[in-house]
């Protein structure tokens, strides 16, 4: 299998999962700016949701025996809206679900979502987060790291630079706003100009 066609058969069953359960979710991280064009290779999909805890128990009976999963660990990020790991052991790709933190921001992201399609063999439709939300989050997480991932910035550059005149500029600063990283964002423009 090739890098796409791994990330379709380790994050399938999870939507299937989410889908069955009502699970509202999208598609984040470095797999959401490849999608948006600033690729590179990634063992490892972010996926967003509004999981609670009642949901736990269902959803591992639905992944079944291809994943590693803990259970308690997956009980505390819902508590304490963090993210939880999932391994799936036939491809060794991981998928970290992040619980929703409920900001105004987080729905936002949710509400914004577009349906994308990955995979090269295999398809499978997506909701990804907007390209907007996708430079939001990356800078978000770019300032949490102490500024120090050249790839995170190189990723919301490049998406930034490819969304050109298309990009919504006043959902940009609003939501960088609301999560702290309007400098940063003033910053990438400044760049980008």
């Amino acid at each position: 299998m090739n890098g796409t066609d791994d990330i379709v058969a380790a994050l399938s069953p999870v939507l299937r999962a989410f889908h069955a359960l009502d699970i509202r979710h999208y598609i984040s991280g470095s797999v959401a700016s490849s999608f948006h064009g600033a690729t590179r290779s990634t063992m490892d999909v972010d996926v967003v949701a509004e999981m609670n805890d009642e949901a736990v128990a269902p959803f591992l009976r639905q992944l079944g025996s291809d994943y590693y999963a803990s259970e308690p660990t997956i009980r505390d990020a819902i508590r304490r809206k963090t993210c939880f790991n999932l391994v799936h052991y036939p491809t060794s790709f991981k998928v970290d679900v992040f619980i929703s933190r409920d900001r105004s921001f987080d729905r936002d992201c949710m509400a914004r979502a577009i349906v994308g399609e990955i995979g090269s063999t295999a398809k499978l439709q997506i909701p990804v987060a907007s390209p907007e939300d996708t430079i939001i989050s990356k800078l978000e997480w770019y300032k949490i790291g102490d500024e120090t991932s050249d790839q995170q910035w190189r990723d919301v550059a490049t998406v930034l630079k490819l969304l050109g005149d298309q990009a919504d500029l006043d959902y940009l600063r609003r939501a960088a706003e609301s999560v702290g990283v309007d400098e940063l964002l003033a910053r990438l423009r400044a760049m980008n100009q």
